[in-house]
């Protein structure tokens, strides 16, 4: 749990110092703008790798759940699909909506 809770800061800690580069001012000169854009593509390739490790976290926590619910109950297996999919469904809709936000940011 140490761990997770160092990796967790670390992360927070990252997108914390990308921040920065979307607070400069825009009345810069060229070559400056043009490392801003650079630094702006990183941050947000960035953020969405993260946006996708959660998901693709979610997501194998929620088939691993769904499995286990099944074995222990074979007789709800419909349900337990019909509401594993749902969660899917939702989980992969949050990442394509940070894939959205990554295109209009940068």
């Amino acid at each position: 749990m140490r761990k997770l809770n160092l990796l967790f800061m670390v992360i927070v800690g990252v997108l914390f110092s990308a921040v920065t580069v979307l607070a400069q001012a825009p009345a810069v000169a060229d070559h400056a703008a043009d490392s801003s854009a650079g630094l702006k593509a990183i941050a947000a390739g960035v953020g969405f790798a993260i946006a996708v490790v959660g998901g693709a976290i979610g997501q194998s926590r929620i088939g691993a759940a769904a499995c286990e619910g099944a074995a222990r109950n074979p007789g709800a297996a419909a349900k337990i699909q019909t509401m594993m999919i749902l969660g899917l469904a939702l989980i992969e809709s949050l990442v394509l909506f940070a894939l959205l936000v990554v295109f209009a940011k940068v």
